[in-house]
This record gives structure tokens, sequence and C-alpha cells, in this order.
């Protein structure tokens, strides 16, 4: 109900009050004459009645104008008690709000029945939904992108890898690394590799063994000695490398993982290899370096961003709706998920509440508090003033039965 209509409905019931006050006054003057020509016994019935009703009427008024102005602009104590008592008012309603709406006991109940999974699995289903809370949150994320300082954050980035990198030990995470590579014995694939490439390379070269077999033997010994020799270390090479290629077990494969094995061990604790890898790092990690590193990646990242952001079917906001559908779908279906967000909800909601009463009243005592005392007094009678004009009607009406009564009782027994 708007502010003009209660305003329309105060008026006419205070005209309705007042009227009724006006009639029992001309009819208090009109039995007054009419007692003075004809002293029938019912003209004083009325006038009795017309008379304490004119008394209860302007009680009642009284004490209902009391509370919102000065009656008649006289400035009668203990009058105007809602402007005087503003600040009392506040107080008091926002302890009453608090004790009595606010309690654990009476919030407890309606926690209980918060579902807002359901509602928001339904909500991010429609199409529509889903699209506008996708462009927002870009929106959100691209203001917040436009609004970074490019220069704060290349220094953020420089400074975390700054950090990060003082703490790196290149030479234990490649020890680690080799030791990994071994239990998981995936060197082996390397090893059967490089015996066939050995083996094939020794096979196409035969005509270089040969040559050198050639070059380094003694000038006695017949060229088709040599040629066998040759031939018998080709063959012999060939052949122990295919062993080594198809023999997962070889002996050859297990003294090279040892021996892999013990350089992953000496590259960890080894200072030699932590003072190359350090000064490695220190070279390839100096400042103006890393300051270039960071802007290019800051540069690079933030053009993607706004990009994607700007595309209407970017990858980036399909990714999004693609998990808005399907959280919104386990949002509607999944009971577990649904249980463990709406308790979250609750348990959140109930701590908050319990923990913010008290700024609930202070909201309450601050807001009235604020408020003209005029302000507040024509806000409260614009709310409540229509039914205290039914004080001044019952007044009228219980003031004229009571001077009746006692009008009668006095003309029948005094």
């Amino acid at each position: 109900m708007n502010d003009e209509l209660k305003k329309k409905q105060l008026r006419n019931h205070k005209l309705l009050a007042t009227g009724l006050f006006l009639l029992m006054a001309v009819i208090f003057i009109t039995t007054t004459i009419l007692e003075k020509r004809n002293p029938a016994l019912w003209i004083g019935y009325i006038r009795a009645f017309s008379e304490a009703a004119m008394v209860g009427a302007l009680a009642d008024w009284f004490a209902v104008t009391a509370l919102f102005h000065h009656p008649l602009g006289l400035k009668i104590p203990h009058t105007n008690l809602i402007e005087k008592s503003k600040e009392k008012i506040g107080d008091n309603l926002g302890s009453f709000v608090v004790s009595n709406f606010l309690s654990p006991q009476n919030i407890r109940p309606y926690i209980q029945k918060l579902k807002i999974s359901n509602f928001l699995g339904d909500w991010l289903q429609k199409e529509k939904n889903s699209e506008a809370l996708v462009n927002n949150l870009s929106e959100i994320i691209l203001d917040i992108v436009n609004k970074l300082e490019d220069e704060s954050v290349v220094k953020f980035i420089a400074n975390k890898a700054k950090e990060m990198s003082d703490d790196l030990k290149i030479n234990q995470i490649l020890g680690n690394g080799i030791e990994y590579i071994l239990q998981k014995n995936d060197h082996q694939k390397l090893i059967t590799n490089l015996s066939s490439q050995i083996k094939n390379y020794v096979l196409e070269n035969h005509e270089i063994v040969r040559e050198r077999v050639k070059r380094e033997s003694y000038r006695l010994v017949p060229s088709f000695v040599d040629e066998k020799i040759a031939e018998k270390i080709t063959s012999g090479l060939s052949s122990y490398f295919e062993e080594v290629e198809n023999d997962q077990n070889h002996s050859l494969r297990n003294e090279i993982t040892q021996k892999i094995l013990d350089f992953s061990k000496d590259l960890k604790v080894n200072p030699k290899y932590e003072a190359d890898f350090n000064a490695l790092k220190e070279d390839f990690l100096k400042p103006e370096k890393v300051q270039q590193y960071a802007q290019d990646i800051w540069n690079s990242l933030k053009k993607t961003l706004i990009d994607e952001l700007n595309a209407e079917q970017s990858s980036l906001k399909n990714y999004v709706r693609k998990n808005l559908a399907e959280f919104s779908e386990n949002l509607r279906t999944d009971e577990k998920l649904q249980h463990k967000i709406d308790h979250w909800i609750r348990v959140t909601a109930y701590k908050y509440i319990l923990r913010n009463t008290n700024k609930f009243g202070e909201l309450i005592s601050e807001t009235v508090g604020n408020w003209q005392g005029k302000e507040l007094s024509q806000k409260l009678e614009l709310e409540v003033g229509k039914d205290l004009q039914f004080i001044r009607i019952n007044g009228t009406l219980v003031g004229g039965l009571v001077g009746l009564i006692i009008y009668t009782i006095a003309h029948f027994f005094l």
C-alpha cells in the first residue's frame, strides 16, 4: 500500500471520529435547549449520553494526538511523545527485534527449511540465466583485468619467480627426476632404442670398420686376414647389441641402470653439481631477464584473457558454459551434493545471523535515531494512525454509554 492511500485512509478515519464528536456536540446542545422548554425524561437520557460521549471523545483525541503532536499546538508536558523519544524508540525496537525474531530458537526452523541447491539448479538450467551469468562474470573479470596496473602485475610476477627460483635446487630436481624414470623402468626403452641404433650403425658401416682395421694392421698381415678380423668385429658388435636389444635382463642393461642411479645420487649430493647449476640458474635468471620474462608472460596472458572474454564463443566461455551445465545438472540430480551445499548454506547463514544479531539491532536503532523526530512521528502515524482513530470512536461511544449508565443510576437511586 502506497503512502498516498495510507494518507487518504487516515484522513477519512479522522473525519469520521471528528464527525462523531461534532454529532454528539450538536445533540448535546439541542437536548440542553429542549430540556429547558420540555423537561421530558427521555431528553435527559439523550443529553447525558451525548455529554459523556463528548468527554470521552475529547479525552481520547488528546491521548491519540499527544503521541504524534502537541494538541492544538500547545506544548503540554508529556505530549508529542514519538518525536521526543525517537532514540529510546529506536533502541527498544532494535532490542525487541533481536530478542523476539533473531533468537536461535526462532531462526533455526526457518534456516532448516532452506533448500538453495534445487532452486539454483533449476535457475541455472535455463539458458538465459546461465548465459547472463557467463556474461556478467566475463564483464567483471574483464573490468578487473583492464584496471590492473601492468607495471604492478609484472613486478609481482617477477618477484614471485625470483622467490621460487631462490629455493629451487635444480640438481636435486634432476636427480629425483632420473630416479623416478628408473623406478618406472622407462629408461629401458632408451637402452633398447640405442642398442638397435648401434647395431644398425655397425652393420651399415662395415666398410669403416674394415678400413680402420686395415689401417691399424701390420704390413705383413695379409689383407684377407684384415677382412676376416673386420668381419668378426662387425658381427660380434652387432650380435652383442642385438642381445642387449632383445634381452630385458641383459647384464649391460643392469650396469647402465646402476651407473645412471649412481649418477643421480651423486647429482643430488655433490656440491660441484649444485654450484654448477646455481651458476647456470643465476645466469639464466638475471633480474633484467626475469623482468622481461614476467613482462612477456603478463602481456601474453592479458591479451589472451581480453580476447577470450570479448569473444562470444571463445574457448574460455564455452568451457564455463559446459561446467555450469554440468554443475546445474548435478545440483538437480545429485542428492549428496544437494545435501552438502544446503547444509553448508544453512550452517553459514545460521552462524552469520547469530554472530551479527547485535548489528541488526544497531542498524534498526541507528536508522530510527537518524530520522528527524517529526519524520518518525509522521511515519508511525501513517502506519497506525488509522487504527488509533478507532480509539477515539470507541471512546465517544463507550463514554456515552458510561455517562448514560451513571445518569440512570443517579436518576433512579439518588
